[in-house]
């Protein structure tokens, strides 16, 4: 397959406001690609785009991935301003803590809709862009917990784990054409999504906040790392793309244990699942 050159064509990076999706825009600025950063958070893409708009072209798109017809719009804004679109990088998402019983409907379908259907979104409305391209690539960020889904996470695994459905079909799809598709599994990304999250309205805060620092705490990817891994992704249009020590070992893990894996896991997680035991 032949290899992406990113340099003097657009990336479009959702989630780009922070965390992962910052780190690659910084690092694909410094190798001249020209980038479509989206969010909603309009304040941090201001900022991010007067830090890196001196090395490469730079527009910014404040939207709420949620709403599509919003997407529909804003990808057609990126697209008159980037007449060559030769990746979609979607590192877009948010979490969720809480169990079965302490969420609500109406919070596991507000995380759907941030993690999967605004990928969904601002895929389908790119993709004729991305078709027009000699060679394209997709990069899905997926998760570790759409290899393994662990108690207390539901809402998390149930989106990611159809992000990498979504991912996989697309794949097949496109087989044949000019576009590929990729799925990348994070685990253990200093990223602060943990930290900075939703949770179940039912969770006493204080509570959240325990097992939401006992979460962070199992972290060692530092997310320049693991950008340069999502670019080189990219790049090679990879199709499955595992980063960091911990997503190895649990892709190892659900391939051997496809059943009884949550055995070995739920000790590492006890603490960090537990949004039940008040705080003494």
């Amino acid at each position: 397959m032949r290899r992406l050159d990113l340099a003097g064509s657009t990336t479009v990076i959702t989630g780009a406001a922070s965390g992962m999706g910052a780190d690659i825009a910084r690092l694909l600025a410094a190798r001249g690609a020209h980038l479509a950063l989206v969010d909603h958070n309009a304040e941090a893409l201001d900022a991010l785009a007067a830090e890196i708009s001196s090395a490469t072209t730079v527009t910014t798109h404040v939207v709420d991935l949620r709403d599509d017809d919003a997407v529909v719009a804003a990808s057609a804004l990126i697209a008159d301003a980037h007449p060559h679109i030769n990746a979609l990088i979607t590192c877009a998402g948010s979490s969720m803590l809480g169990s079965i019983d302490q969420l609500t409907m109406e919070e596991m379908r507000w995380l759907t809709d941030v993690n999967l259907w605004g990928t969904v979104s601002i895929t389908q409305a790119l993709l004729p862009a991305l078709r027009r391209e000699p060679a394209a690539h997709i990069t899905h960020l997926a998760s570790v917990y759409a290899l393994a889904a662990p108690a207390g996470r539901i809402p998390y695994a149930l989106s990611k784990y159809a992000v990498r459905g979504f991912s996989e079909a697309l794949r097949h799809e496109l087989e044949g054409t000019t576009v590929s598709v990729g799925a990348v599994y994070p685990a253990g990304v200093r990223t602060g999504i943990i930290l900075h999250g939703r949770y179940a309205a039912a969770i006493d805060p204080a509570v959240a906040a325990r097992a939401a620092s006992a979460q962070a705490a199992m972290y060692h990817t530092e997310p320049k790392d693991a950008a340069a891994r999502i670019v080189r992704a990219t790049e090679r249009r990879e199709a499955r793309t595992m980063v960091g020590r911990e997503a190895r070992l649990i892709d190892v893990l659900t391939r051997l244990a496809p059943v009884s894996y949550w055995k070995a896991m739920r000790r590492p997680l006890r603490d960090a699942i537990d949004t039940t035991t008040p705080v003494s």
